[in-house]
This record gives C-alpha cells, structure tokens and sequence, in this order.
C-alpha cells in the first residue's frame, strides 16, 4: 500500500507545487501577453497542421498494418514505435541530418523548389508529426483489428467496391479509434519540445512554440518566469482536457 501512496505522490506533487507557483491574479495578463500568446499561436496552429498531416499519413499505414499478416504487421508495429522510445532530440537531430542544406533531400529541395525546411515554421510542423504519428496509427490500428474484417467481408460479398468499403464500412468502424488518435496525436504535437528544439530552433514568433518559451523562460531568457508558469498550467490543463474526451469516445465510456 505505502509504494502506491508514494507512487501517486510522485505523480501528483510536482503538479501541485505547479499550480501553488502560479500568480492567480497576473495568471490572464501572464497567458495574453505578446510572446506567449506567439508562442500559444504557433503551438495551436502547428499542432493542428501536424495533426492533418499525421491524419493523411497515418489513416493509411493503420489500415495496412491490421490488414496484413502477423509479420508485417509486427514489423511495421515496432518501426511506429520507434518515435516513442527514441529520445525527442535524436529525432531532432535525424530530422536535420535528412533536410539539412548539405543532405541530399535538403539540397533537392533548395535547388528544385528554392525551399529550406530546418528552422522555419514547416520544421515544428515535420518534427511534431514525426514524434505524434505513433499515437494516431496505433490507436486506428487497434480499433480496426478490434472490429475485424467480417463486416467488410460481407459488403464485399454484396457487391461493394473497395472504395466503398473503406468510406462506408472501415472508416466509420473505426471512428471511435480515429477520434481518441487525432486527440492524442494533437495533445503530444503542442507538448513536443526536443525535435522542435534541434531542427527548428526557438526563435521567438518564428519557431519558438510554448514548450520552447517555457524552457526560454526559465532559462532567464525570454518571456517572465510568471508567463512561464502560467504557460506550463495552459498545456496541464490541456492534457487534462485531452484525458477527459480519450475517456468520452472510449467505447462503453458513456453506458
């Protein structure tokens, strides 16, 4: 009994003493001033990009992945999950070596299109979507092996074609998956911080998104401690709100 107790402090505690650090009556002013409302701007808006790209990329490799034999779906499974256990800055610095000026991508793309992707808005994007994409399509994955195949065994039988099948049997089977994977997938994409950090920097209104200010911040740089605090209670009560509808759309939630 006594290492649960000390378990669920440890996972508690820290939170209190968050929240007990917050100046509850500058809290609004802390949260809308100029560069932290910047760096929300750019957290929300690159979370939301990173999150349809993942959509896009994801939808289609989940499908894949529980339609497939037991050897490449456990293949696939553990190259998905690689972003989960991978230190956040070993992503960054993999993100860099593949777009950076001097690799071949990176040049093709400076050279064809006249684009650099490190350090610009587009990098948070690609880096919140690479660490992001393996809560979205392990959870589609699960929902769609859940349900099985037989239902679109049966509209096949009955004359549909594949694309039908997906738009009117797959997808909406998996809906419950799709929307508990867009959640996460948006929730982890604002709260990344180490491949930001390393393949698009932490300019201020630029690239700097609210993990980065908080750092900035605390590091005496930036934005007040203050902002800083009330930030870092902004993203709590984010996770908290994405903990409640995962709980909402997870199936029998609401019986």
């Amino acid at each position: 009994m006594a290492p649960a107790v000390l378990s669920v402090a440890l996972l508690i505690l820290p939170l209190v003493a968050l929240i007990a650090r917050a100046s509850w009556s500058t809290l609004w002013q802390d949260i809308t001033s100029p560069a932290a409302l910047d760096a929300l701007r750019l957290s929300l808006v690159s979370g939301l990009a990173a999150t349809a790209l993942c959509l896009v990329l994801g939808l289609p490799l989940a499908l894949l992945m529980a339609r497939s034999g037991p050897r490449v779906s456990a293949l696939l499974r553990a190259l998905v999950a690689v972003p989960l256990v991978l230190p956040p800055m070993v992503g960054g610095a993999a993100l860099l070596f593949l777009f950076g000026r001097t690799s071949p991508i990176g040049q093709a793309l400076s050279a064809w299109f006249d684009l650099t992707l490190p350090f610009t808005p587009a990098a948070v994007v690609l880096a919140q979507a690479f660490v992001a994409l393996p809560f979205l399509v392990l959870a589609v994955e699960g929902t769609i092996r859940g349900v099985g195949g037989r239902y679109e065994r049966a509209a096949a039988t009955l004359g549909a074609r594949p694309w039908r099948v997906l738009w009117r049997v797959t997808l909406p089977l998996a809906a419950p998956g799709i929307v508990v994977g867009v959640i996460l997938c948006f929730a982890r994409a604002i709260g990344e911080f180490g491949a930001t950090a390393l393949f698009a920097g932490n300019a201020p209104g630029v690239t700097q998104t609210m993990p980065l200010a908080i750092y900035t911040a605390f590091n005496g740089a930036g934005t007040g401690r203050e902002t800083a605090v009330a930030l870092s209670i902004l993203l709590l009560a984010t996770a908290v709100v994405v903990l409640l509808l995962v709980r909402a759309w997870r199936p029998g939630a609401l019986k």
